[in-house]
């Protein structure tokens, strides 16, 4: 674990592999525990240098007012890029998972000299809010059970690893998988406040960002190889999203599991990473 300053803020990191093995940079979604350590492990193991961080405002990276972001989604894909040249490295293959998606999708249309290949997991062609009328939105009948849930008391740990967990099966996760993340997510927050352990577990920041302007538009500019990974029970981000993006981006192509739902699962992590490493 450490932390690197790019573009102005302090990003947490934890690397795998060797520092001198092709770059593999992992966007948090928001936090890095969205990539589990056996998908890690496995592309090190396979001569990859992995690296995964925490987005602003999340985990070990700077946090300063979760519910008051002064950056937008452009800040986010510009701290991916500087953080490759920041690594030492070229260029890299960059996968993002959830709002890490949008981030990565940013930022290799933005900074096509740093990104050599891309992985899309769980996410959309575009932002948070009213979706395009060929995309389906969130699952209304689950998010509906998933928000009406009573909050947990956010700093007490036993709550919100339970909460998470009671929660899993909603979204088509493993619950024992949640609540080990959860737990996780909630010993690495550097403070007791409420609003910045919601913020780690919930992801809550990124719908408060400027997301503009679109990208949806640009995606046929991408000639990079791209893998887009989804599960079909996914409920936040249906599977339909998987298939726009896949056929949106010219050299990509897709990975779903029909039992995997808004979080990468223990078991399919070698699938997800034997065709990571073909790109």
């Amino acid at each position: 674990m450490a932390t690197i300053r790019v573009n102005g803020v302090d990003l947490g990191v934890e690397s795998f592999g060797r520092d001198d093995d092709p770059l593999v940079l992992l966007v948090g979604g928001t936090t890095m525990l969205s990539w589990p350590d056996s998908l890690c492990q496995r592309l090190a193991e396979a001569g990859r240098r992995v690296v995964r961080y925490d987005l602003r405002d999340s985990g070990a990276s700077s946090t300063l007012d979760p519910e008051n972001p002064t950056y937008d989604l452009r800040d986010l894909a510009d701290d991916a890029a500087d953080l490759v040249t920041a690594l030492g490295a070229k260029s890299a293959q960059l996968a993002g998972i959830g709002v890490g998606g949008m981030v990565a999708q940013v930022a290799a249309l933005d900074h096509p000299e740093n990104i050599s290949a891309l992985t899309l997991v769980s996410t959309r062609p575009v932002a948070p809010g009213p979706v395009d009328d060929d995309l389906p939105d969130h699952d209304q009948t689950v998010m509906s059970a998933v928000f009406s849930r009573p909050e947990p008391d956010w700093t007490d740990r036993r709550a919100v690893a339970e909460f998470a967990a009671e929660g899993a099966a909603l979204l088509g996760n493993d619950a024992e998988q949640a609540r080990a993340a959860a737990a996780r997510i909630w010993d690495r927050t550097p403070t007791s406040d409420t609003s910045v352990h919601q913020a780690n577990q919930l992801g809550m920041v990124f719908s408060r960002l400027d997301c503009s302007p679109r990208w949806r538009e640009r995606l046929r500019n991408l000639r990079i190889p791209s893998l887009i990974v989804h599960g079909r029970v996914d409920p936040f981000f249906p599977v339909g999203n998987a298939e726009v993006l896949a056929a949106e981006i010219t050299e990509a192509q897709p990975l779903i599991f029909e039992d995997m739902g808004t979080q990468i699962p223990e078991w399919a992590t070698e699938d997800i990473a034997t065709a990571m490493l073909r790109l």
